[in-house]
C-alpha cells in the first residue's frame, strides 16, 4: 500500500470521533507523518517538525530520535515534556523515536470530558522503535514526567489523562504552575468544571409567576386607590353638610315616612299691590 493510499485512509479516520481504536490509529498516523518528514540522515537529539495536511490546520507534530542508552541516562526535555533519567523503554532497540503532538484548536473535536471544559490544548507523546511503528512500553524508575501547558493558570483546573482504551483520569495540578505529573505516555490536558446551564423550564415558570404577582399587585393597588378616593369624597360631603347646618338651623317635620326641613318663620310678608278684590 502506497503512502498516498494510507493518507486517504487517515483522512477518513480523522472525520470520525475518536474511540479506543481510532485513538491508537491517530497516534500511528502522526508517527507516519513524522517519519516521512525526516531528512535523509536525521541527526540524533534534533527535534524535527512534521508536515501535515490542510485538514489538520492548527495541529502540531514533531519528532526527536535518541539513542536508548542516552534516554536512560539523561532523559529528554522537548516540546513541553520534561522526562527524567532512568526511564526504561522496552522491548530494547538501539534508537528510539519520541513523537510529540499538540492538537491545538482541534482538541475538543477529538477529546472531551463530561461536565468539563478544556482550557488547554491536548498534548501528547508516544515512543516508538526507531524507523517503524513498534510502540515501546515505559517503566519509570526515577521521578514522574512533567507536562507543561502554555496557557494561563486556572484556579479550578485539573489535569486529565486520556488513555488509549477511551477512558480518562483527572488529578490535581502540581505545585508548579501549568504543570501536570504523569507516569506514562499518552495524551494530556487541563479541564475546569463547565458552568451550569440555566433551566429554561424553571425560568418560564418563574416568569409566569412574576407576571401573575404583578397583575394581582396592580389590581390591589387600584382597589386601594378606589377606596381612598371614596373615603375622601364621603368625608368631603360630610364636611359640607356640617357647614350647612352651622349656617342655618331648620325645624323638621315628617312627611310620610320622610323627614323634611321646615321653616318656622316667614321672613318677608307678602304685600298686596292694590285693594281690588274681585
Amino acid at each position: 500500500m502506497g503512502f498516498e493510499t494510507r493518507l486517504v485512509i487517515s483522512f477518513v479516520m480523522l472525520s470520525c470521533l475518536l474511540n479506543s481504536s481510532t485513538q491508537q490509529q491517530l497516534d500511528d498516523m502522526f508517527e507516519e507523518y513524522a517519519l516521512n518528514s525526516l531528512p535523509t540522515r536525521p541527526q540524533t537529539g534534533v527535534l524535527y517538525n512534521a508536515s501535515l495536511p490542510s485538514n489538520l490546520t492548527g495541529v502540531q507534530v514533531s519528532m526527536v530520535r535518541l539513542r536508548w542508552d542516552s534516554f536512560w541516562r539523561k532523559g529528554a526535555n522537548y516540546s513541553g515534556f520534561l522526562m527524567p533519567p532512568r526511564i526504561f523503554a522496552y522491548p530494547f532497540f538501539t534508537r528510539l523515536d519520541i513523537v510529540y503532538s499538540n492538537l491545538g484548536n482541534q482538541s475538543s473535536f477529538y477529546y472531551n470530558v463530561p461536565n468539563h471544559t478544556l482550557v488547554a490544548p491536548v498534548v501528547g507523546f508516544n515512543i516508538y522503535a526507531s524507523g517503524n511503528l513498534t510502540k515501546l512500553n515505559l517503566t519509570l524508575f526515577g521521578g514522574p514526567i512533567l507536562v507543561e501547558f502554555p496557557v494561563p493558570q486556572h484556579e479550578k483546573a485539573k489535569c486529565v489523562v486520556f488513555y488509549s482504551n477511551g477512558t480518562y483520569e483527572m488529578s490535581s495540578m502540581t505545585t508548579q504552575e501549568n504543570m501536570c505529573s504523569v507516569r506514562d505516555q499518552g495524551h494530556f490536558s487541563m479541564v475546569v468544571p463547565s458552568p451550569k446551564k440555566k433551566d429554561r423550564g424553571k425560568l418560564w415558570k418563574w416568569w409566569v409567576f412574576g407576571f401573575a404577582v404583578g397583575v394581582l399587585g396592580l389590581l390591589l393597588v387600584g382597589f386601594i386607590v378606589f377606596v381612598l378616593i371614596r373615603i375622601f369624597r364621603m368625608a368631603s360631603i360630610g364636611k359640607m353638610e356640617k357647614e350647612a347646618e352651622k349656617n342655618e338651623v331648620l325645624d323638621t317635620t315628617n312627611v310620610g315616612q320622610s323627614k323634611m326641613p321646615l321653616a318656622t318663620v316667614v321672613r318677608t310678608q307678602p304685600t298686596i299691590e292694590n285693594d281690588y278684590v274681585p
